[in-house]
């Protein structure tokens, strides 16, 4: 983790990036998540491939692929078709 809601996240295509998750933490499953204590419970789920917290919530990697990168001066992400999505089991969190 990079901050109380930030992480660094590596994808399988090798996009790597900070994004803070604090705006994603909505709808009660979140609820328990949203101090910096209950969001440093936040850990990778290999076989799903995306970050979860205590199996009972998670963010799909396909939405955390397409979260811009908080990081100061870094490129932000196309979401041209061009640009090759993510396969299931493509995020982890450093």
């Amino acid at each position: 983790m990079c901050g109380p809601f930030s992480v660094f996240l590596v994808f399988d295509d090798g996009v790597s990036k900070q994004v803070n998750l604090r705006c994603r933490l909505k709808g009660p499953v979140f609820k328990p998540f949203r101090s910096p204590e209950g969001f440093a419970k936040l850990r990778v789920d290999h076989e799903c491939g995306t970050i979860v917290w205590s199996d009972q919530a998670d963010i799909a990697p396909e939405t955390l692929y397409l979260l811009p990168d908080e990081r100061k001066g870094a490129r932000q992400s196309s979401t041209r078709s061009r640009r090759k999505k993510p396969s299931k089991g493509s995020s982890s969190a450093a």
